[in-house]
Parts: C-alpha cells; structure tokens; sequence
C-alpha cells in the first residue's frame, strides 16, 4: 500500500511513476478522496466542540433559571451530536474508499527498472552454462522415454481434472530430492531459517502479500472462506504482519517447501502439454524481512542464491532484470531467472526474486524501532523462489536426457538418490 502522505506531497511523480507501468494517473482520484475524508474529519471535530459547548452553556442556563435557553441549546446539543455522528459516519466510508482504491494500486518501479511494455523490454543482465550439443533432436520432458509411466497426466486428470500430474517410483523420489536439496543449501550454506507453514490462510495474509483484493481470480477459495496459498510468501511474509522489531534482529530470511495452488486464470491455452503450468505445484521460498537501506543489497543477495541452486545442479540460466510492463503488482524491481529447456529450445522462468519495499509492510503493518531510538519505521520484504521444484525437476530431465532414453542426474542430488547417478531408461534409478 501507498503512503498517502507521499501522495500529497508529490502527486504529479506518483503518476509519473504509474505511468512508467503503462497505467492512468491515481494521484487526483485518490486525493479527492483523501480531501473528502479529511474535510468530514475536521466537520465532526467541529460539531463536536460546538455539542460540548451547547451542553456546558445549558447546564449554566439551567442553574440561572433561563428556562427558555436551556431548551434551546440543549436542542442545538442534540442537533450537533447528530451532526457529529454523520460527519463519522462519512470520513469512515471515505476512509473506506481510500483504503479500498489504495489496495488495488501497484507498487512504484525503481528508478533504474527498464521501461517497456511487457516481457519483449526485459534486460538479460548475465548468463551461466552453455546449452549442450545434443547429437539428437532432445525431448521435451513428457516425451523422454524414461519417464514413460512415471509422469501420469491421466490418471491425475481422472483424479482432478486438467492441469495436474501424479508422479511414481524413481520420478516422484528425484522430485523429492530437489526440494531436500534446495532446502539443505539454503539452510546450511545460506543463512536461511526453515519453516514449515500452513497452506491455508485468512483473508488477511493475501491482503498482505498484495493477492488480495486485485488478484483473488488466481487463486483457490475454501467453502469455509479460507485460502490456498498460491506461495509460502503469503505466510513466511505474515509472520511479522503487527510486530515491531528490534533493528538488532533484521535482516530475517527465511524458506518453506510447500504446495502451492494456482487457478491459472487467463492462462486457456499455455503450456497445456507436460507439467510446466499447474493448478497444483510444490516450491521452495525464500523471504527476507529488512531494514530500509539494506533490501536492495538483500535483493541481489537473494537473486545469488536462487542461481546457485541451478549452479549446482549444473543447469545452463539467464537473469533478466523485468521491465515496467512485465513486473508483478508489489514489486520494486524483479529479476527473473531462466532455465534452459532444450525440448523447447528456449529459457523459461524458474525463479522470480522481487523487492517490495514497504508496499507489503503498510499493508501488514510490520515496522522496526531503529537502534539509535525514534519512532518505528516500515520494514521491506523481499521474496523468491529457490526454486519452483517441478520446474527443476523438468530441467533436469531435458537437460540430463541421452539419446538411449536414459537421463543423467546431476551430481548434487546423489546424496539424496542413495548415491544414483542416473534415471534409466526403463524408469529405474542406477
């Protein structure tokens, strides 16, 4: 959320930043708003003083006898109290429509965010890994012959309609152990604290986390009004929603590997084939909770570590820096890291690593007292993905396939595999 204060203050550079996003000028609609709200504050304030003063000078009139006045101001009294509780009543649903046009603004882009309409602006900003010379025509992941029978789209669709998977035996375990690695190195060698968080949430955490209200079409909906989280950074995030914290404890980084649900709304047509795109997936978070000067060395921190993950896994990457048009709704500036899928022929996201600023703070009302003293002030919070673990494991596969059928396994998950090496052709590991 936008603090309105900055709104007053500079309302031409708040649309200018708006506009950077391809989007219409706010500043007026909102300051209209705000001058409502304000002008039916000062009104009841106001009346207010004026309902005290008839009742003070009544009970005066009453004392001397003055009959005759004591009736007519303690009608204007009456009249006034009247008045007061319109002139609330008034300033709280302005303050309502505030609140309620603020939550559905995007966050501003940093200044050095490349401007541009969508993905066709976004800056490549490095590369890692060569994309290997395959001496056949790769495969895409589902048509790799030692997946045959364990990456089971329909008997998931018997199950729960379109856009899931089931997977068996040695597919479902090397699935497993990405995760287990992924947390295991961002645990032990990142500096990150495990979590194991819920997958349901309140109305409130969305809120949080900018899902809510923009956005609740992409995503599921309990009978009982309760979310399924379409990432761990609804709850890694809401663990400081209310909390003032002491400097001395930030930065706070954290990771969870949960399911994840996606409705995949607007998506009818993409990536229909294998399991790219999922109403149902598994990823592993990261969130780091800072203090204000700290997010944008954090940013590039945290960008490192979800490339390490690909790093070890020996998987070829690019990191693109997103342009206005193509950046989420709460983020500052994002990178995106790409994979290399060599059944497509192409990079595809695989980690997004954004910094909020305090867009996602004003909304949770997290802050932090500064160590020198004063007032509590905003935290930023910054996520990403470390990584989305289907995906990796499709990387895996494409990149690893041999030309009998085969995939060879990268070395970091070994220790994970009992030691294989390898996914054979006719499904086993060895």
């Amino acid at each position: 959320m936008h603090d309105i204060r900055l709104i007053r203050e500079a309302p031409a550079a708040f649309d200018a930043a708006l506009a950077r996003r391809g989007l219409p000028p706010q500043a007026g609609e909102v300051l209209a708003i705000d001058a409502a709200r304000r002008t039916a504050i000062a009104a009841a304030e106001a009346a207010r003083a004026e309902q005290n003063a008839a009742a003070r000078e009544a009970g005066g009139a009453r004392a001397r006898g003055e009959e005759a006045e004591f009736a007519r101001l303690r009608a204007l009294s009456a009249e006034r109290k009247e008045a007061v509780a319109r002139l609330e009543a008034e300033a709280a649903a302005h303050d309502r429509a505030l609140a309620d046009l603020l939550l559905t603004i995007p966050n501003l882009p940093h200044e050095d965010v490349p401007e541009g309409p969508d993905e066709t602006a976004n800056v490549e900003i490095r590369r890692r890994g060569m994309p290997r010379e395959f001496g056949f025509a790769p495969h895409e992941h589902f048509d790799i012959p030692a997946v045959a029978g364990l990456m089971d789209f329909e008997t998931a669709s018997r199950l729960s309609g379109a856009r899931f998977v089931l997977l068996r035996g040695a597919l479902a375990r090397i699935h497993r152990a990405l995760a287990q690695f992924m947390l295991d190195l961002h645990t032990t060698e990142h500096g990150l604290t495990e979590v194991n968080s819920p997958v349901l949430v309140r109305d409130e955490a969305m809120v949080g986390t900018n899902q809510l209200p923009k956005f609740a079409e992409d995503s599921f909906r309990t009978t009982e009004g309760r979310w399924l989280i379409p990432t761990s950074e609804v709850t890694l995030t809401n663990t400081v929603s209310g909390a003032i914290l002491e400097e001395a404890a930030l930065p706070v980084r954290l990771t969870a590997h949960t399911l994840c649900f996606r409705s995949e709304a607007g998506s009818a047509g993409k990536d229909v084939r294998g399991m790219l795109r999922q109403h149902q997936f598994e990823k592993v978070e990261m969130v780091s909770v800072t203090a204000p000067g700290a997010s944008r060395d954090e940013h590039a921190r945290m960008t490192r570590c979800a490339e390490t993950v690909l790093e070890r896994l020996g998987l070829p990457y690019r990191t693109v820096v997103l342009c206005t048009g193509d950046m989420g709704f709460g983020a500052r500036r994002t990178h995106d890291i790409e994979v290399w899928l060599p059944g497509q022929g192409r990079y595809r996201e695989i980690s997004s690593v954004s910094v909020c600023g305090d867009f996602q703070a004003r909304r949770m009302n997290a802050r932090f007292r500064p160590a020198g003293g004063g007032r509590p002030e905003f935290v930023h919070t910054l996520n990403g993905s470390g990584l989305a673990v289907g995906r990796a494991l499709i990387a895996v596969l494409e990149n690893g396939q041999e030309a009998d059928g085969s995939v060879g396994l990268p070395e970091a998950l070994a220790p994970w595999l009992g030691g294989a090496r390898r996914l054979l052709a006719d499904g086993r590991l060895g």
